[in-house]
């Protein structure tokens, strides 16, 4: 009996020990079984593959699986974006889709991800069905056809969709703005999947384009593959040494996004995500509200309320921001975790149309991103934000969860004014700042976020927080 999980974002396994091709089968005819069950699988499923280890590999094999199953499948001809997998299903009204991807985890990592008809992240329902199948499989009852038959039967075909995905692009950015700023941004796929798509973009609106790490390399520089301000130390040296306005960066699948300025400073996707924000109501005029998760920054809340919008919280995972756009209620969706999309796009966040609308914004204000920031902290107060990640034993996971549980009545000299359970242990406190502590649905670590008024405030949240942590 397999119990293979789906977390915040598909299943993910570290390659040879739990993300194995044995598995992989598992997993795709569980995927297999649902669409056939729960949607029209003659439409087929798209199958895209980002640059890890042996991902075109168990793209094939996914593809394969499919033809046995007699649900057609359209295979990318090279790496694809996640979210230019979610564009492909959309533009071809295809039964779902599948991405061999883990997205942000190091290069030990491999995963597959599903998506449905509409597009989106499979919603947890939606996996607790897939796991099911899975659970109850065995290796006799993988159906597979060998591709090579496949093809010949008609079952499998050739998917290039980067142009398409381009175009609609073009379609919601400002183009003729870029092109007229006279730009010039360095560009870093971190070795991944958005090499010919972001930078092809910017140098065809006329920014002069650097590129970084523009080849393969499954071990993305010995590091997390993560657009954090540690791993885009290279791109922060370039922008410097180049005098460039921007650094735009992507993970590996493309759905995540990080920004440095001209200094070469990083600034977290809380910051962006508030910017675009109030940027994209003023240049857009849209009345929408704006979706955010639990974890993600309060500074969205005080752009909405600035400008008379509702504001919808959600559970961890761009799954659960999804389904407010795709019912019309936000213009905007965003999490902390680098997760961004927003009206008329797509319900699966995008890193690449996010660093576009950045250079928008640049190109449009002629400020850059810390006077942008001083601007709107202006118009609506600061607000500063930290994450840290805690690797712990299982019973130490286990020991922190069951204290959190037992509401806390003050922090850091303030008084805890509300404790939301919506997704782990979120402790807002009588000033405003807050604490939020969550397991993660894709690492062995528990997440915790902070965010308070000023950087000193910040530090001594931080330092309440540790306290209370080594003491559990």
């Amino acid at each position: 009996m397999a119990e293979l999980k789906f977390g915040t974002s598909g299943w993910r396994g570290i390659i040879a020990a739990d993300f194995t091709f044995a598995n992989a089968r598992l997993v795709c005819q569980g995927i297999a079984d649902y669409l056939k069950q729960a949607a029209n699988s003659s439409q087929g499923i798209v199958i895209g593959y980002d640059t890890r280890f042996l991902s075109e590999d168990f793209a094939a094999l996914a593809a394969e699986i499919m033809a046995g199953n007699g649900i057609p499948s359209f295979l990318g001809v090279r790496t694809i974006p996640t979210p230019v997998v979610t564009f492909a299903i959309l533009a071809g009204r295809h039964a779902g889709g599948l991405t061999v991807t883990a997205s942000h985890n190091p290069g030990e990592y491999n995963g597959i991800k599903f998506s449905p008809a509409w597009g989106g992240p499979a919603p947890t329902a939606v996996t607790k069905l897939i796991e099911n199948h899975i659970r109850n499989l065995q290796d006799e009852q993988v159906h597979w056809l060998p591709l090579a038959e496949a093809r010949q039967q008609g079952l499998v075909h050739d998917l290039d969709p980067r142009e398409a995905y381009l175009r609609d692009l073009a379609t919601k950015i400002d183009i003729r703005v870029i092109s007229q700023a006279g730009l010039k941004i360095v560009v870093d796929p971190l070795y991944g999947t958005a090499v010919g798509y972001l930078d092809t973009f910017l140098a065809e609106a006329g920014v002069q384009v650097s590129l970084l790490h523009d080849w393969r390399d499954p071990y993305f520089g010995g590091q997390k593959p993560e657009p954090t301000a540690e791993a885009l130390a290279a791109l922060s040296q370039e922008v410097q040494v180049s005098h460039a306005h921007l650094g735009l960066a992507v993970d590996p699948d493309a759905d995540r996004f990080g920004v440095v300025d001209h200094q070469g400073q990083y600034h977290p996707a809380n910051l962006i995500l508030a910017l675009l924000l109030d940027y994209l109501v003023k240049t857009r005029g849209w009345r929408q509200g704006v979706a955010r998760s639990v974890a993600t920054t309060h500074l969205i809340d005080r752009v909405a309320a600035y400008h008379g919008l509702p504001v919808y919280e959600t559970k961890v995972g761009f799954k659960h921001l999804a389904a407010y756009l795709l019912d019309g209620r936000a213009a905007m969706i965003g999490e902390e975790a680098d997760g961004f999309s927003m009206r008329g796009h797509l319900p699966e966040k995008d890193g690449m149309l996010a660093c576009l609308l950045i250079a928008e914004m640049v190109a449009r204000t002629g400020k850059d991103i810390p006077q942008l920031r001083d601007d709107l902290f202006a118009q609506v107060g600061p607000s500063y934000t930290r994450r840290l990640d805690l690797r712990l034993s299982r019973e130490a996971k286990t020991r922190l969860m069951d204290r959190l549980a037992q509401p806390l009545t003050s922090l850091a000299g303030q008084l805890v004014v509300q404790h939301v359970t919506l997704e782990g242990h979120k402790f807002i406190l009588d000033d405003g700042s807050w604490i939020c502590l969550r397991p993660s649905g894709t690492e062995p670590v528990v997440r915790v976020y902070l965010e308070a008024a000023s950087p000193e405030d910040l530090d001594r949240l931080h330092q309440a927080a540790a306290t209370f942590l080594e003491k559990v």
